[in-house]
């Protein structure tokens, strides 16, 4: 993993043109880095699988989802991690809940007996949602969240998903790796679309 370290500089309009630029930060070590993989890892919307087990506990309700219910304690609950494998920096969740509170960065929670039980965050723009870390505590919560979140997107029109870099749990729902000449391509068609992922 490979980045291009830069002045600690998170404010929101810097932020959100690079994501309009197919880039976005990440702590290493310590140094806030840009990123922009060659090969980029998508979900295509119309090739999202879901597991027949995980069907099952999305049909039976296991869990409420709620959407920006906890932006807050989602993305400090994706930081907890041994401090060599985070890039979720205190820069990183003060900038990122600042895109939140103007309407950029969002959550989707998977919620069990009143708890937060896992979820995702990211950031929203036009027709692309760019996935930025999930977590979970009891099992199958994080991905009854990204099963909410794919479903969300295609009722309001999203045409890309970004996840940034595979891990074999995402190959799992269909994610590929494109060139970065082929993202580019696809993320400047979605940054056309007008979608609200507020929406009702």
């Amino acid at each position: 993993m490979h980045g291009v370290p830069f002045t600690p500089d998170l404010e929101p309009t810097r932020l959100l043109t690079a994501y309009a630029n197919g880039i976005f930060p990440m702590d290493v070590d310590g140094e806030l880095c840009w990123f922009s993989p060659d090969p980029r890892a998508i979900l295509p919307l119309d090739a999202f699988h879901v597991p027949r087990t995980l069907r099952q506990v999305v049909r039976q309700g296991r869990f409420e989802i709620r959407v920006d219910g906890d932006f807050a304690a989602v993305i400090l609950a994706c930081a907890e991690r041994p401090i060599e494998q985070t890039w979720i920096s205190e820069e990183i969740v003060a900038a990122y809940t600042r895109l939140h509170e103007l309407g950029f960065a969002h959550s989707v929670e998977a919620w069990r007996d009143g708890e937060l039980a896992g979820g995702l965050y990211g950031v929203a723009l036009g027709g692309a949602f760019f996935g930025e870390s999930m977590f979970h505590r009891r099992r199958d919560a994080s991905k009854a969240a990204l099963v909410a979140l794919v479903e969300r997107m295609k009722a309001r029109g999203f045409s890309l998903l970004d996840v940034q870099w595979p891990t074999p749990h995402l190959r799992r729902f269909g994610v590929i790796e494109v060139p970065r000449r082929e993202y580019l391509r696809r993320l400047r068609a979605a940054l056309l679309l007008k979608c609200d992922f507020r929406a009702i």
